[in-house]
């Protein structure tokens, strides 16, 4: 099994994992601990309570406990809905998101074999609206100085 702050960590790829943090030790009133960041980061990542327990070797019941009595309470207090239920785990990461705690994730990837060398691609967003995909990107594509291919490039295209 992996050590504790390794478990979960694809969370911090889409997620404020340090503003998060610090703003639910106040909520909290002192520090998370390593248990209640690392049951965090699970549900960050899209699983469930049973999911988190499987995935580090603990009992189902004694996660959901847990949560309840921690994680669920402070994100309430977090997110001003302490009057409401939580009724579904989906509820934390939800709130999470609303409140801005979700980042966009940016991505540079190379594009080794379909264009030029050193060009790159950064994706800046992506998000998925009314059964759409939206994907925004950067191309940066190098040309050389040297190259009289500079003055070939015609702006109109």
């Amino acid at each position: 099994m992996l050590p504790t702050d390794e478990q979960f960590i694809e969370a911090g790829k889409h997620w404020d994992l340090d503003a998060l943090y610090t703003d639910l030790a106040s909520a909290k009133g002192k520090r998370l601990t390593p248990v209640e960041k690392l049951h965090l980061r699970g549900l960050l990542c899209g699983c469930s309570p049973g999911e988190i327990a499987q995935r580090l070797g603990k009992n189902a019941k004694g996660v959901e406990t847990d949560l309840c009595a921690t994680l669920y309470r402070y994100v309430k207090g977090l997110v001003s809905k302490t009057n409401c239920k939580v009724e579904n785990w989906r509820n934390i990461t939800e709130w999470l998101e609303e409140a801005g705690y979700k980042t966009n994730s940016v991505e540079s990837f190379a594009v080794d074999n379909l264009l030029p060398d050193k060009s790159m691609v950064n994706i800046t967003n992506i998000n998925i609206e009314n059964n759409q995909l939206f994907i925004a990107f950067n191309l940066r594509i190098p040309i050389s100085e040297n190259s009289d291919k500079a003055s070939e490039i015609d702006p109109r295209i």
